[in-house]
């Protein structure tokens, strides 16, 4: 009987702990070292860590972080809505006093970090450039036969 045996000259590259790499990005520090600050503005990240030098231009967090932010925000706001229309009655003017502003803030202090963690989280994958490879070029719709007669 014959047996094959595949080698591959392709070093597999080291795995990265997603837990620990998300963790890192919720509080807002570089996900590879966890030294350097991840952020320059309220959501610009940089394009390096000042710490290590990974280079964290090419994240594609997007729209995602809003998602989840609008996600966890309306659990909390609408949980507590629901509770206090079962348990008390209190007037519009105080609803609108508490909710409000509570969904504001809570909005703002979320988007940071949840954004981090998103950073964190496609760093871990190795997604949008993140695994070190070059770029490919982008690929052009090609054209059928019958429109070039």
């Amino acid at each position: 009987m014959m047996s094959v045996q595949v080698h591959s000259s392709i070093d597999q590259p080291v795995e990265r702990d997603w837990r620990l790499a998300i963790r890192r990005g919720l509080m807002c520090r570089c996900p590879h070292c966890g030294e350097g600050r991840l952020f320059r503005g309220f959501l610009k990240s940089v394009d390096r860590c000042e710490a290590c030098g990974e280079a964290l231009h090419h994240q594609r967090a997007d729209d995602l972080p809003p998602y989840i932010v609008i996600t966890i925000v309306g659990h909390v706001i609408v949980g507590g809505l629901v509770l206090v229309e079962k348990y008390a009655e209190w007037p519009m003017w105080l609803h609108m006093a508490v909710w409000l502003p509570l969904t504001l803030f809570l909005s703002l202090v979320l988007m940071q970090p949840v954004k981090g963690g998103v950073i964190g989280l496609q760093w871990a994958m190795r997604m949008h450039g993140f695994d070190n490879a070059p770029p490919l070029p982008e690929r052009q719709p090609g054209t059928s036969m019958a429109s070039r007669q």
